[in-house]
């Protein structure tokens, strides 16, 4: 009863039943928003195995935004454990050419590790595993779309943010959320804007 995804918290207040400490509305929100990515799904790829994988993707996606918000770490056992499920799916329903999963997670792990070798640590180990993971999900062009996309959220949110004086010149930002944006963006409308880039240089 207490573990019904957001009825749950409206039920009890927000607090734990049992030593009524305050519940971060974070989990709620996260169930809420997987419903409607679930849903919205559905709507856009229909019945068939790639669902599923959408499905997969948008749990790893939700698990990294609250774990990345709230304690500023991407665990190494949630990315381990998905990429087993996601190896097993792209196996069942594989890109084309199928090489290009191998290719996208090797590009999107390198890239990453190449971002964080040059800045000095200004990328954390979670964020390259994370990509390493994203990029044997979408292929090699859509994990690049997709690093450009994290970039300019994260860049946008972060300008804004400090004129807002919500975040402070120096102090990590968690960027595993803009990952998580940028690499469902890419998933749905990735060939869309790729589409929309290359009519603009013919």
């Amino acid at each position: 009863m207490e573990l019904i995804p957001v009825f749950s918290y409206l039920i009890q207040g927000g607090k734990c039943r049992h030593c009524k400490g305050r519940l971060s509305p974070l989990y709620p929100l996260g169930e809420l928003i997987t419903a409607i990515l679930f849903v919205f799904s559905y709507e856009q790829i229909g019945w068939n195995f790639e669902v599923i994988i959408a499905w997969t993707l948008i749990s790893l996606i939700i698990i990294i935004f609250i774990s990345d918000i709230a304690y500023m770490i991407i665990p190494d056992k949630i990315l381990l454990v998905f990429t087993g499920i996601f190896f097993i799916e792209r196996f069942l329903s594989p890109l084309d050419p199928w090489w290009d999963s191998l290719l996208g997670g090797a590009i999107g792990f390198l890239l990453l590790l190449a971002i964080a070798f040059v800045s000095k640590g200004g990328m954390g180990g979670g964020d390259i595993k994370l990509f390493g993971v994203l990029g044997f999900v979408l292929g090699l062009k859509s994990v690049l779309l997709s690093f450009f996309l994290a970039t300019l959220f994260g860049a946008v949110v972060g300008i804004i943010g400090m004129k807002l004086g919500s975040f402070k010149k120096g102090k990590p930002i968690p960027f595993g959320p803009f990952i998580g944006l940028g690499a469902l963006v890419t998933y749905f409308y990735g060939q869309i804007i790729i589409d929309w880039y290359l009519s603009l240089l013919t």
